[in-house]
Parts: structure tokens; sequence; C-alpha cells
């Protein structure tokens, strides 16, 4: 298969799956390396196709139909309250698309996290505490903006209420 035919399978095949594929599946299933995908997946980006790559793996987003895209600016100071803060968020019907942080010399940094449900959650948490990784909010003193996919307005208000209860508001 030659090097056109391997993006146009690979789009394919985003296209097709709900959920996100490791970078290393498709390197074994095309039996190329790793770094040959990264390289792929950023020409078909730069060819106008619409992919992100999540902590998750590579997706094409998928945005529901009805639902309303917000942004929503929360501030949490350790792991513990980073995960209650999204675990409300999932609890009343959003994904969490990613999350950004104003740096004072780079400008906006953002995070593709694309979460919304509770096992994709417990991965990601589990996977930051295991690489002892930093969170973009803590870069600035843990405020940072979170642009959320809710499947209301209502939910959207539930979802601000609980989080000024837990003092997560900004």
């Amino acid at each position: 298969m030659n090097t056109e035919d391997r993006r146009r399978t690979m789009w394919n095949i985003l296209q097709r799956e709900e959920k996100p594929i490791k970078g290393t599946k498709l390197a074994e299933e095309f039996n190329v390396s790793r770094q040959v995908i990264v390289q792929d997946i950023a020409l078909l980006r730069a060819e106008g196709f619409d992919i992100i790559a999540t902590p998750q793996g590579y997706v094409i987003p998928k945005y529901k139909e009805n639902n309303i895209i917000k942004k929503i600016v929360t501030k949490h100071f350790n792991l513990e309250e980073m995960e209650e803060e999204l675990r409300i968020m999932i609890d009343y019907g959003a994904r969490v698309l990613d999350v950004i942080v104003e740096h004072p010399i780079y400008g906006e940094i953002k995070g593709i996290l694309d979460i919304g449900y509770k096992e994709e959650l417990d991965s990601f948490m589990k996977k930051l505490r295991q690489q002892k990784a930093e969170p973009l909010s803590s870069l600035t003193d843990g405020i940072h903006i979170h642009t959320i996919e809710v499947p209301s307005e209502e939910n959207f208000n539930k979802i601000k209420d609980k989080l000024k209860e837990k003092n997560y508001s900004v």
C-alpha cells in the first residue's frame, strides 16, 4: 500500500470509529512505525481533515446535533479537585472537549481532553497520576477554561451551579 492509500484508509477507519484509536494500533495495522502515523495524521490535518489527538488516541470529532458548545472558567488546586470538577461536568451530561490556560509568555495553551464518561475520566486521571504529570492549570494558579459540549442550557446551568457550590467556579 502506498503512502496516499494508507492515509485515505486511515481516514476511513477514523470516520467509522466512535472511540479514539491509539497511534500504536494504527501503526500495527499498517505495519509502520508510530512516527509514520504521527506524520500521516499531520499531513491529513494539513489537507484540512479534522482529526484531533486525545489522551485516548486519534479521533474525528463527532458533535451531537442538538448539543450546545459552551466555555466555562474554573479553578482547582490539586488532582482530587480536578477529578471532582470533571466528574461534575460529565455527571450532568457534558463532554469536556479541552482545557485552556492563558500563559503570560506563550498566550493560550490548549490541551485536548475529549472526556465524556466515567471510564474516560478514570483512565485520564490514572495516566496523570502514573506519569506524575502536572495539569495545565498548574501554570496559572489553578485557573483554566474548559470547552464543553452539553445537551441543553439547563444542564449547563446545573453544572455552573454545582461548580459554584464546590467553589470551583471563577
